[in-house]
C-alpha cells in the first residue's frame, strides 16, 4: 500500500491476519507513495511496515512514481515469496503492486475489486489501474453484488470472485466506537464546531486539476456567503494543485476554515457530526452510509453508484452553479436531508477483513 485510503481499507485486513498467526505470516510493504497521509493511518490502527520504499518525491509524475514503485515492489516480492500478494483498490501502487507480483509469477488478491466507470479517464489514473489490476489478479474480493457483477460479466471465473463487503466500514466502524469512547483533539480554530451547522469539504481528484477546482471552491464560498449560519470545514489535501486554488479563493472567510489533513481518528468524528458532506473521494462515500451523513460527489460519474441508487450520494460534478444549489437545498431543507441519510448502507456490514482471511485460508488448503 502507499496512500492513506489503502492503509485505511488494508489495515483491518492486516490486523485480521496478524491474530491469525497460526494461519497466517502477514509482511506489510509500503510504498509511500503519500508520506506523511499514510503514516498517519498506520499509527492509528498500529501498523508496522515490515518494508517502506519511500519513494515519494517532489513533483514526481506517474511515469516516475510506476518506475519507482514497480522496481521497488519487485525486489520485494522477489526477497520474500510470498504465498499471494494483496493489494487495494486502484492506486499507481496497487497497480503496480499486481504488476510486480505478475512479473514474479506470484498469485494476486485485489481487495476492492470490480469497480468501473466504463471510462478510462474518470477517473485517472484510477479506472485504468483498477482494469488492469482485474487482468492480472486471480482473486477477486467485491465490496457489492454490483462490482461482483461486473467482474462476471468480465468473464472473471466465479470461482475466483469473493462478495465480502468494503473492508473501509471495517475500518470506520472500529474507529468510530474508539473516539466516541474518547474524544480526539481538534485544531484550535474548529473546536467550537457544533453551534452551528457545518459541511466537511474534502477534494483532491486529479481530473478535477484546474477550471474544476476553480468551481468547487467557488460555489463553496458563494454558499458561504448567502448562508449565514452554516460553517465549512476543508481539512486539504497536501497537492499543490489542490492547495493553489482553495487558497486563493476561500482564505480569509470567517466561516471556512481550511485546516491541514487530519489524521483518521478526528476525521471520522468530524463526519459523523458533519450535516453535509461534500467529497471527491471514493472511501467517503462509502463511509457516510454508515453515518448517516448525506453526501454531495464532485464528480460526473462515480464506480460506487450503489450509494446513489440508495439516495444516500448524489453526483453534482464540479460545475459551480450546480454544486451551490445543491447544497443550499440540502442545508436550508431537513426533510431533504432526512431522506438522504435515513437509507441503509450498501456497502458492508463490518465483516469484510475477516471474510478475506477466511478465502485466503481456504486457497492455502487447495
Amino acid at each position: 500500500m502507499g496512500t492513506r485510503p489503502e492503509a485505511i481499507k488494508l489495515c483491518p485486513v492486516i490486523l485480521e491476519l496478524q491474530s491469525r498467526a497460526d494461519e497466517f505470516e502477514s509482511i506489510v510493504c509500503v510504498t509511500a507513495q503519500h508520506r506523511e497521509m499514510l503514516d498517519q493511518v498506520l499509527s492509528v490502527f498500529g501498523v508496522q511496515p515490515d518494508h517502506d520504499l519511500n519513494i515519494m518525491s517532489p513533483g514526481q509524475t506517474l511515469a516516475q512514481i510506476t518506475a519507482r514503485a514497480t522496481c521497488g515492489l519487485d525486489d520485494v516480492i522477489k526477497k520474500t515469496q510470498p504465498a499471494i500478494t494483496l493489494v487495494q483498490g486502484d492506486t499507481t501502487t496497487a497497480f503496480c503492486g499486481a504488476l510486480a507480483s505478475h512479473y514474479q509469477h506470484t498469485a494476486i488478491g485485489h481487495v476492492e475489486a470490480g469497480l468501473r466507470t466504463g471510462n478510462k479517464f474518470a477517473p485517472f489514473p484510477e479506472e485504468m489501474n483498477r482494469r488492469l489490476i482485474g487482468q492480472l489478479a486471480d482473486h477477486h474480493f467485491a465490496p457489492t453484488t454490483h462490482a461482483r457483477d461486473i467482474l462476471l460479466k468480465e468473464d472473471v471465473a466465479p470461482s475466483q470472485v469473493h462478495l465480502t463487503g468494503n473492508t473501509v466500514i471495517d475500518a470506520l466502524l472500529w474507529v468510530r466506537q474508539r473516539v466516541n469512547e474518547r474524544p480526539p483533539e481538534l485544531p484550535p480554530e474548529i473546536k467550537d464546531l457544533q453551534k452551528m451547522p457545518f459541511v466537511l469539504v474534502t477534494g483532491h481528484r486529479r481530473e478535477s486539476f484546474g477550471a474544476g477546482f476553480e468551481n468547487i471552491c467557488m460555489a463553496i464560498r458563494q454558499v458561504a456567503d448567502d448562508l449565514s449560519d452554516v460553517q465549512f470545514v476543508y481539512p486539504m489535501h497536501l497537492n499543490p494543485n489542490v492547495r493553489e486554488p482553495v487558497n486563493r479563493i476561500l482564505a480569509g472567510h470567517d466561516r471556512i476554515h481550511l485546516i491541514e489533513p487530519l489524521t483518521y481518528e478526528p476525521f471520522v468524528w468530524l463526519m459523523d457530526r458533519a450535516t453535509v458532506i461534500l467529497t471527491d473521494s471514493g472511501g467517503v462515500q462509502e463511509e457516510a452510509p454508515s453515518l448517516g451523513i448525506p453526501v454531495l460527489v464532485m464528480r460526473e460519474t462515480t464506480e460506487r453508484p450503489e450509494g446513489v441508487a440508495a439516495g444516500n450520494a448524489k453526483l453534482v460534478g464540479t460545475d459551480r452553479e450546480t454544486i451551490a444549489a445543491e447544497l443550499k437545498h440540502l442545508l436550508t431543507d431537513a426533510d431533504a436531508r432526512s431522506a438522504m441519510a435515513d437509507v441503509r448502507n450498501p456497502y458492508g456490514d463490518g465483516t469484510a477483513a475477516r471474510q478475506i482471511a477466511d478465502v485466503i485460508g481456504r486457497i492455502s488448503e487447495v
